[in-house]
């Protein structure tokens, strides 16, 4: 699958999906002859190393198992005891890699967005690596495909990417996720008025809208949009259903609206 779609990392007018999903989007990485290779040396060896030559953490065999149990965590919520135990290291220690993840930005912290009055949202935040393909590399996925369970995953992961670089280059805004305790969710919150939902799906089904729909109950956001694998951008009760690629378009171009 290729568009002419013009987005941060990568600058082409034949930009493949899957190979961005499958791989990330670090140019050397991106653009390389044998990406598979060049990925596993950068995130099988390169992360681990230079937080160690920065003086970070001491023991390497730890951090390189909370390493992979964190991917594991790409997108999710964090329960920090969960990757303690799955991981083989003390919670404290987990929380201390956390913040080694987010200070040499190799992972973001996205917190839950709480202003809603209908329902009541969480407070724990979701961790987003930088980059998706070092995330699935980390995680062992193998090849993703669009059938298979780990493509919305990695789509999502991939449309985080493209709103952190907005924001940081363009909107100079903030990115939240919104969930409630009733379970609704929203993926993506941009600049506290934009509502992103994604799914890798190329045929949406009711279920896809509730988490939507329920935060559209709190009139609280300018724009409720569900990016997907669908072919064409429609719009249901007020919101509105894009093809991924028309998104990533009209969020670089300053068109959402």
């Amino acid at each position: 699958m290729t568009a002419d779609v013009r987005f941060y990392g990568v600058n082409s007018n034949q930009f493949d999906l899957m190979r961005a999903v499958n791989f990330g989007t670090l140019p050397a990485i991106y653009f390389s002859d044998d990406p598979a290779l060049d990925l596993k040396a950068y995130a099988g060896e390169y992360l681990k190393e230079e937080i160690a030559a920065e003086g970070l953490t001491r023991n390497v065999p730890a951090f390189s198992r909370f390493l992979e149990t964190a991917a594991l965590c790409n997108g999710q919520i964090i329960n920090y005891q969960t990757v303690s135990s799955d991981a083989a290291v003390p919670r404290t220690t987990v929380q201390e890699y956390f913040s080694i993840l987010k200070d040499t930005l190799i992972a973001e912290e996205v917190e839950c967005w709480r202003k809603t009055k209908k329902r009541k949202a969480i407070a724990t935040s979701k961790f987003y690596f930088f980059d998706v393909g070092v995330a699935n590399h980390l995680q062992h996925a193998g090849r993703i495909e669009q059938k298979n369970k780990y493509f919305g995953e990695a789509l999502e992961a991939f449309i985080f990417q493209e709103l952190a670089a907005y924001r940081d280059y363009i909107s100079r805004g903030t990115i939240h996720y919104w969930r409630s305790e009733d379970q609704y969710e929203v993926d993506f919150i941009l600049d506290e008025s934009i509502a992103i939902e994604v799914k890798g799906t190329s045929r949406l089904s009711k279920e896809d809208f509730k988490g939507m729909r329920a935060l559209q109950a709190e009139n609280a956001m300018r724009l409720h949009i569900i990016v997907s694998n669908e072919p064409v951008s429609r719009d249901v009760d007020g919101i509105r259903v894009m093809p991924w690629q028309i998104f990533l378009k009209d969020l670089w171009s300053g068109s959402l609206t």
